[in-house]
């Protein structure tokens, strides 16, 4: 990482990790990449927003789920980061950070899937999305991601079959 990318801050954000009632997790694929990698919701922290708040509003945002169709069921222990890689820093978020730090949050949906996931939002992210076995995980995500979806995942591990 180059010294001025080292010294950019992360940007605050937040990650979901959602299970149906099978023990899988929703995936979507974005609508900006054309790598067949698979990403789990998560967005900025707006100003003033504390991260469950913006935690449910990205996942409304993401995947049409409105917050009364999950329940929180752990917050991970300590903020996970992540670095871009360098040929993105100075592309993404106005060239303002270097990655992010993200508040992870583990719901279950008690929702259905055919009346209460719409990915055709407002300003649609995913062009995809599935349920997925939660090892699959750090396999389907972009490269640079794959760190921090290993250390999602040992967050949670405790409530995953």
């Amino acid at each position: 990482m180059s010294d001025t990318a080292a010294a950019l801050p992360y940007r605050p954000a937040a990650g979901i990790m959602l299970l149906n009632g099978h023990g899988q997790v929703f995936v979507g694929q974005r609508m900006d990449s054309t790598l067949e990698a698979w990403q789990m919701p998560q967005g900025g922290i707006d100003q003033g927003e504390d991260a469950l708040t913006a935690a449910l509003r990205e996942l409304g945002e993401e995947t049409g789920i409105a917050a009364d169709k999950v329940e929180l069921i752990a917050t991970a222990e300590e903020e996970l980061l992540y670095d871009l890689p360098q040929e993105l820093i100075g592309k993404l978020w106005k060239g303002r950070y270097r990655g992010q730090r993200q508040t992870w949050f583990l719901f279950r949906f008690i929702g259905d899937d055919e009346s209460d996931v719409n990915i055709a939002t407002e300003h649609q992210e995913f062009r995809a999305w599935r349920w997925a076995d939660p090892a699959d995980l750090p396999t389907m995500i972009v490269p640079f991601k794959r760190r921090l979806y290993e250390e999602v995942l040992a967050a949670f591990s405790a409530h995953l079959a």
